[in-house]
């Protein structure tokens, strides 16, 4: 068995649902849903951080991730009834970046279909789970390092003392810098309640 399907298996193994034919079109309705959130949520803050990078430079682009990166995914998670977050291999902030088990193991797979040749652009990965709470569909869409991120998560000797301090100042206990690019840097994760 290969490692993809070796680590398949263990997703499988966790606990995910059979489900209907009805209830598997409803998963790919919501897949889909999933899917375009994620996009619509990449796609903003990147604008945002992009114009703020070239307006402001480093320093003040902190702030587009500090802040409107949770804003942005507070506003989709109230709107469509979804948990909706950011997670890290190297977290910046623990009290909300910080993968829980099943993150942890998507990001394991992640990093492993990477290392066969998997582009970051289109990979994701769903399944129904039961949890106490309930079932739920978890979501998770991997973010890649691109050159753009280096700036702030790059090798820390090589920023700026002003960027460093600012880093420091900010995130107190971050670890999320030393990528380089085409590194896995994390996932959008998503977590919907189901009712079946």
């Amino acid at each position: 068995m290969n490692m993809k399907l070796s680590t398949l298996a263990l997703f499988i193994a966790l606990s995910p649902l059979s489900v209907s034919a009805s209830d598997d079109a409803d998963i790919q309705a919501r897949v889909a849903d999933a899917k375009e959130t994620t996009g619509a949520f990449v796609q903003e803050l990147g604008g945002a951080l992009v114009k703020e990078m070239k307006a402001n430079g480093p320093v003040a682009s902190i702030a587009v991730c500090r802040d409107l990166a949770p804003a942005i995914a507070n506003a989709q998670s109230l709107k469509k009834g979804w948990k909706i977050t950011r997670v890290g291999t190297r977290v910046r902030n623990p009290m909300i970046g910080t993968p829980d088990v099943w993150e942890q193991e998507v990001l394991k797979n992640f990093a492993e279909r990477a290392a066969q040749g998997e582009d970051y652009q289109a990979m994701a990965f769903y399944e129904v789970v039961e949890e106490p709470n309930g079932k739920y569909l978890r979501f998770a869409k991997a973010i890649g390092v691109q050159e753009k991120c280096l700036g702030c998560h790059g090798d820390k000797a090589a920023m700026s003392a002003d960027l460093r301090q600012a880093l420091d100042q900010a995130y107190p206990y971050d670890r999320a810098t030393g990528y380089s690019v085409g590194d896995l840097r994390g996932a959008v994760s998503i977590k919907q309640p189901l009712n079946f």
